[in-house]
Parts: C-alpha cells; structure tokens; sequence
C-alpha cells in the first residue's frame, strides 16, 4: 500500500476529508501522547498539501483572468481548448 504522506498526488478534497477527521480525534482528547503527535504531524502534512494546492489553484484563476483597461477577460490556460464555449469579454460591473 502507498504511503500517502509521500504521496504527492493526493486530491485536495482527500487532504481535507482526512485533516478534518485527525482534528475530530485530536480535539477528542482520548489518545496517548505518542497517538496524538503522529496525528498531528501527519495534519501539518496535510495542510501543506492543502495549501500548495490551493496555491496552484490561484495561479490558475490569475492566469486565466487577466485585466485589461478595466475588463476582465478569460483566455485559455495552456493544453485548454481556447474554441470551447464560454463567456465573452465582460466589463466588471
């Protein structure tokens, strides 16, 4: 089986779903020291995937969304279809 600590691939959503069931045991207050750090380490783990995606995932938005003279405009990211429909050029309102 993989360890998924080393797994860099691991989905936000899986990240998150597991940090969150490590605080509910944490804030439980039931488990031995030992329990309780490795617990915690492995949460640090997890929020540094969490956030090294939700950083990925802002460069993306950035990129896509580029002003121009008071428009916001999308444009295709790389290895995106740019004929896909979508909306035009909108003024911020």
């Amino acid at each position: 089986m993989k360890d998924k600590e080393k797994d860099p691939e691991i989905k936000f959503e899986a990240a998150l779903a597991e940090l969150r069931g490590i605080v509910g045991k944490l804030e439980g207050g039931d488990l031995e020291l030992d329990d309780s750090l490795k617990l915690f380490e492995r949460g640090v783990t997890l929020i540094r995937v969490c956030s090294g995606r939700l950083d990925d995932a802002q460069r993306r938005v950035d990129v896509a969304l580029k002003d121009k003279g008071g428009k916001r405009v999308l444009r295709a990211l790389e290895g995106e279809d740019a004929s896909a429909p979508g909306p035009e050029d909108e003024e911020d309102t």
